[in-house]
């Protein structure tokens, strides 16, 4: 008889609470350093405990994947309760994680199955939740990783931000095209393809009709799986915008549940509040 299943992800998944809860989902979570604190992603510290600081001293934190020891003992304490395990993670293209699960993965003579999901945030968080139906629904952990792989050219990843400060402060763009963009209300739109985050659009004007723009051009005319999609936000975007958006989405698409969730520091500390992204999966 099979063993039942579990599907973990790095924190980088930015599933809420609730939903790790609901479909069963593990998660290791990466670690925040800000000067001589450390913090876990998502447990201890927010975007918005970020943003307050990066207020008061300019600071951003860097993020640094769990070790390969530390993935080792995440593994076997799951392996212990008897299941085997899919685990899926950040792009490789973007983080050493990937790489520090697929080496601890390799320890264990068996049950352990690692997938690099190329995406991230809740592009992350989609195939995860398709993994735990898909273990709901009985299937191995070998198809379950197999099916996963197959599906992540078809998850689609895109956020819009309002600022390029941030990208600025940690070297992604430079100062004077931060200012430039700004000085023009551009609102630059990145989007994951081959396993890498890239700018594909540059928006002009108030950030609220950006939003509504951004997601007209992203899900009109797309045959999407209606089940799960992500309205994922790096904080302090107002709530009755948040409602705005999903009222959109429901008129554009056939959708069974949209999730509002708040992005982890890994993306927002690179993009910034007001950063808001509508992630799903294609048919």
């Amino acid at each position: 008889m099979a063993k039942p299943v579990c599907i973990t992800a790095d924190s980088t998944c930015d599933l809420s609470s609730e939903l790790l809860q609901r479909f069963g989902i593990r998660v290791i979570p990466l670690t925040i350093n800000l000067g001589d604190e450390s913090f876990l992603d998502g447990e201890h510290f927010t975007p918005l405990d970020m943003y307050r600081r990066y207020r008061t001293d300019g600071v951003l934190p860097k993020t640094a994947a769990p070790s390969v020891q530390d993935f080792m003992d995440f593994f076997s304490g799951i392996l212990d309760e008897g299941y085997e395990i899919v685990h899926l993670d950040i792009s490789a293209e973007l983080s050493n994680t990937a790489n520090a699960a697929r080496l601890a993965a390799s320890e264990f003579s068996s049950g352990v199955y690692t997938v690099d999901s190329r995406m991230l945030s809740t592009g992350v968080g989609l195939l995860a939740i398709e993994g735990a139906e898909r273990a709901a629904d009985g299937m191995a952990a070998a198809d379950i990783a197999r099916h996963l792989i197959g599906l992540t050219g078809k998850v689609e990843t895109s956020f819009v931000l309002d600022t390029l400060e941030f990208m600025a402060k940690g070297g992604r763009c430079s100062n004077f095209a931060a200012l430039g963009a700004n000085l023009l209300k551009l609102k630059p739109a990145l989007e994951m393809k081959d396993g890498k985050l890239g700018v594909y659009k540059k928006y002009r004007g108030n950030i609220r009709q950006v939003y509504q723009q951004y997601i007209r051009e992203r899900l009109g005319g797309k045959q999407i799986r209606p089940g799960h999609i992500f309205l994922t936000e790096s904080g302090e975007v107002e709530p009755e915008v948040v409602t705005e958006l999903e009222k959109l989405i429901r008129e554009l698409v056939p959708v069974r549940e949209i999730h509002h969730t708040l992005a982890g520091c890994t993306v927002s500390s690179h993009c910034g509040p007001r950063t808001l992204g509508v992630l799903f999966i294609d048919e």
